[in-house]
């Protein structure tokens, strides 16, 4: 069986133009098979990218890419709950719920469920399955053998996390406009300064988290490379990939060349290192250690 590589909807406050020509670049030349699309974080940035998102939507269907929209991970009013509603009355189109409020709404029509939904038992899996879903994209925290457990169990395909800063938590609150002395509502969309997020450190000075807008992700970077073969060997098939601001598409093709045994995982992960170079790599939450003790 070949493996499904996606690339999952940017996370970041990109410009509006700069994301438009970022996902032509990536109908065009990416060797993916699927591509998420929408705003994940922050209801407020969606209008930016909506007048190209039809536009965008049609190159990469032309290309041969299946589109997924994505709706919020956290919605907080009535107004990003009828965007969610407004979606779901597209029958002819795949949309990735992200909380379980958008799930129920996809109920009995097929659908994606999104990693920031808590999927960590079968039960839940079951469920959800039983509920619509046709592939579920499992919570990055989840260690080698929980991943083992819920392949073996599961009755439709489950794409896991290979590549990118790790989403850890979303809030409410906004700690970008905050660390500027601004108030969410009056934002400024400052987050748009940091398009790989802002570094956090530690009161040592030690590099730890990054804030993007009000989400909260690792400073590493999670890089599964090592872990595909044993991962294709519990089941999994469905590999995605998290945009980052930098060469996408090279890190694509790295990761498509070690799933179709064109390239040694030793240097394709030296290949990788010299792209992503904006971080450390860690693979904590996967084998279940401390990430920091995890660094490469």
């Amino acid at each position: 069986m070949s493996a499904a590589l996606s690339l999952g909807p940017v996370l970041y406050n990109w410009p509006a133009e700069e994301l438009r020509d970022f996902y032509f670049r990536i109908a065009d030349e990416a060797p993916l098979g699927r591509v998420y699309l929408g705003e994940v974080v922050c209801s407020k940035r969606t209008p930016f990218f909506a007048r190209y998102l039809s536009e965008v939507a049609a190159r990469l269907k032309s290309a041969g890419k299946e589109v997924v929209y994505s709706t919020l991970a956290l919605i907080m009013s009535e107004a990003e709950m009828d965007a969610v509603r407004t979606l779901a009355q597209s029958p002819d189109i795949l949309i990735e719920a992200n909380d379980i409020g958008s799930a129920a709404l996809l109920a009995d029509r097929a659908h994606v469920i999104g990693p920031f939904v808590n999927v960590y038992n079968e039960g839940t899996l079951d469920y959800l399955a039983r509920s619509g879903a046709s592939l579920v994209s499992l919570p990055w925290e989840l260690p080698a053998p929980a991943i083992a457990a819920l392949a073996k169990s599961a009755a439709i395909p489950l794409e896991v996390q290979i590549f990118g800063r790790i989403p850890l938590a979303i809030s409410a609150r906004c700690y970008h406009a905050r660390q500027c002395g601004l108030h969410k509502d009056g934002c400024q969309y400052v987050c748009a300064e940091d398009p790989d997020g802002l570094t956090v450190e530690t009161l040592d000075g030690e590099d730890f988290l990054a804030v993007n807008g009000t989400q909260t992700l690792t400073h590493t970077i999670g890089a599964l490379m090592p872990e595909l073969e044993e991962l294709r060997g519990m089941g999994i098939e469905n590999f995605r990939l998290w945009p980052q601001a930098i060469d996408m598409v090279a890190v694509a093709q790295i990761f498509r060349d070690v799933l179709e045994g064109r390239t040694e995982t030793q240097e394709a992960w030296q290949n990788l290192a010299g792209i992503a170079d904006f971080a450390p790599f860690s693979n904590g939450f996967y084998h279940g250690e401390e990430g920091v003790s995890l660094k490469r």
